[in-house]
């Protein structure tokens, strides 16, 4: 490193910048820079990334080598800090010297007493102790250069390692800086070559011959982001909430109030909805190309609970977390089945087919539905068409928890509180839903629950995001104890077994297999009735395959996804039903909550700002409760916390946990117009 050619620049200190598609500079940071220029884009970035790697391996070839001190890259603060450093180790273990041979002056004089003692003329036992003495002072003064000799090892140690272990130091520190650079520079170039492919799938579509079709009009918000500089910034999420205009779509007044809002985005559907109430929608205004600088948002995220971090409608799907959670029942057909069955081992096969199918609705859906607001609402009324009403209301907000009740005259109730918990970890999300659901027979009086498993959306910042399901699901009847265990088995790429599979065995009390299950979250799922055949030794031994598949049943089959889904979120279509607007639902209901509408019609930038707003109210209404409380506490006054309207908080007589249930009271209410107990949460 020291004999180089001249011009040569040490690659370990170099700088590395893209300066645009084919050009790219190296420089020293001092009189050294050569600007070069590569034949494409493709092979710049094979050199930029050589080079990289070159560099990585000369910062650590640098790292380990033994050379002298001006070859170093540690600060000059942190040699000064090391020599202060040993400065003080070294007077310490001179102090220890010291003390050292004051020990073994002192022990000698000891010792030469204790020899004039023996001497004289004492009694034996006297004699005997003094020996005693004598030698444990000699022991003493060879622990005590032993003690000193070890110090003196260290401090040599000490100042034979500290270079290394300062450049090993530095290396690392250098290492996570370049990495944060590296993984920053990736996302803006995957961003990029993102928008270039958006950009050049669009552009055949808006051909003249094509301006007048409908799927024009519904793309017309996809804006010219591919024009956009790459050299562009990235800025924290508060920053970047306002998104390109749309310039068909301004609002005159800067605050949009609830009231005026819900006429005016809901004129549209009020006709057709009046002129045939059962049709039921089968579009919605297709999702606008709006680019979005992933990693300036999610950098700041990492290792944080995502419902705690404000973030723009650009990660959302026009949809509530309460109307996420009513897609549970896009299949409830299952349970109308599982009603009419007389034995309860069949019964909880398809309450089992149920619980998977209700994971079938998120296998594209990468996006985010809006976190409900403290109070909010959505009612599903399904009584005419399918024998159903559900009802959503949201219970708590830090931790989110919304309770859900829903009840079929086909003889079913089902029930449920689900807190939701999510850590970001960098490279994938994982969401924890919390609670248990409860469906109960009326009929018979079975009492089925279970949980929910783990939820992870892969490949964050770079690739294409994909959503996988893991973990075990418990499903117990409370009644007659048969219990089913379902396992969903996590994607693995070296696995040979088939994607998002899950298994089951459904069993009586006494642990005996009766049905087992088998299929996957996103497809289908089939039965199998288990036959107890006699083993070798005369006990019982399980069914072979060819037996067992004369037996097969399918219990459910995923619905094929609307037309176009893939430019309406991948929305099924029940999900493309929820949101529209309907007469007489109570004024806290998801269907009137403006941010939420503003985007399902393209207009993200005016989203934004009345998101922000309603985000705002409720922090607003949350201090003046902690304010009232306070001052409850200081007058002595009993004060009331917050309580959800429809649902009560109380022990569950079955699982003994605290959850909300359903009081009753909301389809009176809706039946009357009668809304006064509502807040005004919009």
């Amino acid at each position: 490193m020291r004999h180089t050619c001249r011009g040569t620049i040490n690659l370990a200190t170099a700088n590395i910048t893209v300066e645009d598609s084919c050009n790219f500079i190296i420089s020293n940071g001092g009189a050294q820079t050569y600007h070069l220029k590569a034949s494409s884009e493709v092979e710049r970035q094979r050199w930029v990334t050589a080079l990289e790697l070159a560099k990585a391996k000369a910062v650590k070839m640098l790292a380990e080598s033994d050379e002298s001190g001006d070859e170093e890259s540690v600060s000059q603060t942190d040699k000064t800090e090391l020599q202060n450093t040993l400065r003080t180790l070294s007077s310490k273990v001179e102090d220890l010297s010291t003390c050292n041979d004051l020990i073994a002056k002192h022990g000698t004089a000891l010792q030469r007493s204790l020899s004039e003692l023996e001497s004289l003329r004492l009694p034996a036992e006297s004699n005997e102790k003094i020996k005693q003495v004598n030698e444990r002072a000699t022991l003493f003064r060879i622990t005590s250069n032993a003690m000193i000799n070890a110090c003196r090892d260290f401090l040599m140690l000490a100042q034979t390692h500290s270079k290394k272990w300062q450049k090993s130091l530095q290396y690392e520190r250098d290492q996570r800086i370049r990495l944060e650079e590296t993984l920053e520079q990736l996302a803006k170039q995957h961003n990029h070559l993102e928008r270039a492919f958006r950009g050049a799938t669009v552009l055949p579509a808006n051909t003249p011959g094509s301006a007048g079709s409908g799927k024009d009009q519904c793309c017309s918000g996809k804006g010219d982001m591919s024009d956009e500089d790459d050299e562009n910034e990235f800025f924290d999420a508060p920053e970047i909430i306002t998104m390109p205009e749309n310039s068909g779509h301004k609002r005159t007044g800067s605050n949009i109030s609830g009231a005026s809002s819900d006429i005016s985005l809901d004129e549209q559907y009020k006709h057709q909805l009046e002129e045939t109430k059962k049709e039921k929608r089968t579009r919605i205004p297709y999702k606008p190309n709006y680019s979005l600088n992933l990693w300036s948002i999610m950098k700041n995220c990492i290792g944080k609970e995502l419902s705690k971090i404000p973030m723009p409608v650009n990660f959302n799907e026009p949809l509530s977390m309460l109307q996420r959670l009513t897609e549970d029942l896009e299949y409830h057909e299952l349970l109308d089945r599982a009603a009419k069955c007389e034995n309860s081992l069949e019964q909880l096969c398809y309450v089992a087919a149920f619980t998977v199918s209700s994971y079938s609705t998120t296998v594209f859906r990468t996006s985010k539905p809006f976190n409900p607001l403290l109070g909010e609402t959505f009612e599903l009324d399904r009584l005419e068409e399918n024998g159903y009403r559900s009802l959503c209301e949201q219970v708590s907000h830090h931790p989110p928890a919304a309770a859900h009740h829903a009840e079929s005259k086909n003889g079913w109730t089902l029930r449920q509180e689900i807190k939701i918990t999510s850590k970001f970890r960098g490279k994938y999300l994982s969401i924890m839903p919390l609670g248990s659901i409860h469906c109960i027979f009326h009929a018979t009086g079975h009492h089925y629950t279970w949980k929910k498993v783990t939820t992870t959306v892969h490949n964050i910042i770079v690739g294409k995001l994909w959503i996988d399901q893991s973990g075990e699901i418990d499903i117990v009847n409370h009644k007659t104890g048969d219990k089913c265990n379902l396992k969903f088995a996590p994607y693995s790429y070296f696995s040979r077994d088939v994607a998002r599979k899950v298994t089951g065995e459904v069993t009586d009390p006494s642990g005996k297999v009766h049905f087992a299950l088998l299929g996957t979250w996103d497809e289908k799922m089939d039965c199998f009735k288990v036959q107890p055949v006699v083993g070798e030794n005369g006990g019982d031994a399980r069914q072979r395959g060819h037996e067992a598949e004369e037996s097969r049943v399918m219990l459910w089959k995923r619905n094929p996804l609307p037309k176009n889904a893939e430019n309406m979120y991948y929305f099924s279509e029940l999900a493309l039903t929820l949101n529209a607007w309907e007469s007489g639902t109570a004024p806290t209901d998801s269907r009137l909550r403006p941010d939420q509408r503003l985007m399902e019609n393209g207009r993200w930038d005016e989203a934004n700002a009345e998101k922000q707003r309603l985000e705002e109210k409720q922090r607003l209404s949350r201090k003046k409760r902690e304010a009232e409380a306070m001052k409850a506490t200081e007058d002595g006054t009993p004060y009331d916390p917050y309580k959800a309207l429809w649902f009560e908080r109380k022990k569950d007589p079955v699982t003994k946990e605290l959850t909300h249930i359903y009081r009753g009271g909301y389809w009176e209410c809706k039946e009357k117009q009668d809304w006064t107990s509502c807040p005004d949460i919009f």
